[in-house]
């Protein structure tokens, strides 16, 4: 199992830090932006080919 690897924080989102990368699983990921959410969730088709959203609604594109 791999663990995730976090690099400098970029700012907070309901109390939780935003990473500028995150690496997990081999993949280096870019913070891109915050998701559009609503009470039902935070719907996936606002995410690219090359975009992962993590925990929170954060956005994050696949460094190529």
């Amino acid at each position: 199992m791999s663990r995730s690897v976090f690099g400098p924080t970029v700012g907070s989102h309901l109390g939780k830090p935003i990473f500028q990368t995150i690496e997990s699983e081999g993949i280096k990921y870019n913070f891109e932006r915050m998701a559009s959410c609503d009470a039902e969730g935070c719907p996936l088709q606002q995410l690219a080919a090359n975009e992962v959203m993590f925990d929170q609604g954060l956005i994050y594109r696949k460094v190529l």
